[in-house]
């Protein structure tokens, strides 16, 4: 879900709107970078801290990329994402205001229950991706990502006041929440013990607010951006070092920073916003199709739809696929060859796999070329090597489903 480039390949990413607290920021040579509140915390640790999407963030701490990875997939790990965009949309409204800018039922959502959508616009391109919960406490909470700020706000804020124009009950307000992701097989285990609420009775893509190791007022959110199970918390800022720290007390929890996340989505096959996903690209190029909610598509009444639409029937000219290939690492912008040598399209993210040893890519062909088992080219450093169009994910996702 994160924007901005692949870190992992630069290593080797109630309008009444209701003000925000001042920015948190810091001043370098070059610009004027935001700080989490756990920045210290990091620093303190052994964070290597880089520019990603405006925020001064951890890339990786003393353990590799690759170690880090791993232990992620193998135990769980802590990320600070308090970089996302949170927000609540308030009133009776709530849930009109974000059909008329996202593809998905809002309106079916069960309390607690949330989504991953997308912001489109009138062209059918992707504004950006976001989870949206339907909080039981009466609004509806959204998770977008930090690079897409300024742009997801004016969205929202502009629809609110439209709205409010017309009479409609709806408000918006930015949150101050730390956002603390908890990733990993173990993951549950781990908050299990600091929480008194029965988390085998929260499945995947569900939340709820609870006291977390002393803390209240956290909204635990069953997700995560690595294919694992995990949580992501959103905190009050204040206790954010607080619950890091209680939380690092258990050995099976490690640090990991943008590195391991990045390559941990790619294996999981999650779209990066600005790399594998953007405003020049529909849902269905991205193959993101089941994000379009089935009374949405009939209504044909969020932005986009008379472009989105009937590309789910002719068939979109060109798809997002995952490629696997050996040889030299495969970096976004590669070019994508067919068998005979033809640019038919280019990589937009890729990395070797800690997991499968093997280089693992996501890019766009044409629709006749998206087929798994594929027989492709790809350029990198000015020589053709093999691949192969995959299916995604490419290492299996864990989310904790009931049965």
């Amino acid at each position: 879900m994160q924007q901005a480039g692949s870190v992992v390949s630069r290593l080797g990413s109630r309008l009444q709107v209701r003000p925000s607290a001042p920015c948190r920021s810091l001043s370098c040579a070059q610009d004027v970078l935001h700080r989490t509140p756990l920045y210290d915390f990091h620093l303190a640790h052994g964070g290597k801290m880089v520019a990603f999407a405006g925020w001064s963030l951890p890339v990786q701490y003393r353990d590799s990329h690759v170690n880090s990875h791993l232990h992620t997939r193998q135990r769980c790990s802590l990320f600070d994402v308090s970089h996302m965009l949170q927000t609540k949309i308030f009133g009776c409204d709530r849930v009109k205001l974000m059909e008329s800018l996202v593809v998905g039922d809002i309106a079916e959502l069960k309390p607690n229950q949330g989504t991953l959508s997308l912001f489109t616009n009138e062209a059918g391109g992707i504004l950006d991706d976001l989870i949206v919960t339907n909080a039981s406490e009466g609004h509806l909470y959204v998770v977008s990502n930090a690079g897409c700020r300024e742009k997801d706000l004016t969205l929202m804020q502009d629809k609110v006041r439209e709205l409010q124009n017309k009479g409609s009950d709806v408000a918006l307000e930015v949150m101050d929440n730390a956002l603390l992701a908890l990733q990993g097989p173990t993951a549950a285990q781990v908050l299990q013990a600091g929480v008194a609420d029965d988390l085998r009775k929260l499945p995947f893509m569900t939340s709820a607010v609870m006291e977390v190791f002393g803390v209240s007022g956290c909204r635990v959110t069953r997700c995560g951006y690595t294919g694992e199970d995990g949580v992501e918390i959103s905190v009050p800022a204040a206790e954010a070092v607080h619950l890091a720290a209680a939380l690092l007390r258990n050995p099976e929890v490690k640090l990991a920073g943008l590195a391991a996340r990045d390559s941990l989505r790619l294996e999981a096959g999650l779209c990066l916003y600005g790399n594998d996903i953007d405003e020049h690209t529909t849902p269905v190029e991205g193959s993101l199709s089941w994000t379009l909610g089935k009374r949405r598509r009939a209504a044909m009444d969020f932005p986009g739809a008379s472009v989105i639409v009937p590309q789910l029937k002719s068939k979109a000219q060109r798809r997002r696929v995952g490629l696997m290939c050996d040889g030299a690492p495969v970096r976004a912008q590669s070019p994508i060859l067919s068998p005979e040598g033809t640019v038919i399209g280019a990589v937009t993210s890729g990395c070797p796999s800690p997991c499968l040893k093997k280089n693992v890519a996501m890019g766009y062909v044409p629709y006749e070329y998206s087929r798994p088992g594929t027989p492709l080219l790809v350029e990198v450093r000015r020589k053709q090597q093999p691949a192969v169009v995959s299916k995604m994910p490419f290492v299996p996702t864990n989310y904790y489903i009931l049965k």
